[in-house]
């Protein structure tokens, strides 16, 4: 979670200037493709929906020519069967800020029973942690167990470590029932 796009440096969640909330995404195109990154994109986007503002406005920031194409081709195909302009904006990567700790994984900062599991983290180790995005999620409501199941698949985890994730899953869920 950070900030992009604008001209103030250094920007924060109160002085954030022309910058854009957003995320970075650290892939392995060995195993996952920049292609495959948008299209994940444009099914969670309409790209005819019109930004509202620039600080929460859905954008592709794109570095290089190669990817600024890639979004232009997957963002029209996410167009079939409809009309008008792309109005998602396509921008080229700027600097991107880390956000300030308290908005990193926000949801499970906010119980201090599930962030007692991380106590032996360091702050930087607990915002780029795998884990911690995964129970994130599941305490916003965004990954439910089966989608987690399937990464574990995917990820070709230890079933001594699913068994971990699960316990930390219930805890994290239990919460948000709370």
């Amino acid at each position: 979670m950070g900030y992009t796009g604008g001209s103030q440096p250094d920007p924060t969640y109160r002085q954030l200037g022309d910058h854009t909330e957003s995320i970075q995404i650290d892939y392995d195109p060995a195993r996952i493709s920049y292609e495959t990154l948008l299209g994940h994109f444009w099914k969670e986007t309409d790209p005819t929906e019109r930004p509202y503002g620039r600080q929460y406005m859905s954008a592709v920031f794109y570095a290089g020519e190669a990817q600024k194409r890639l979004a232009l081709e997957t963002g029209q195909r996410a167009m079939a069967g409809r009309s008008g302009p792309i109005l998602t904006p396509l921008l080229p990567l700027a600097t991107f800020y880390r956000a300030e700790d308290y908005h990193q994984k926000y949801y499970l900062r906010r119980n201090a029973e599930v962030m007692r599991l991380f106590s032996a983290y360091s702050e930087r180790q607990f915002e780029d942690s795998t884990v911690a995005m995964w129970l994130n999620a599941c305490v916003d409501g965004q990954l439910k167990l089966a989608g987690l199941e399937t990464e574990f698949e995917r990820l070709g985890l230890p079933e001594t470590d699913r068994q971990q994730m699960r316990q930390l899953v219930q805890t994290a869920l239990a919460y948000r029932r709370r």
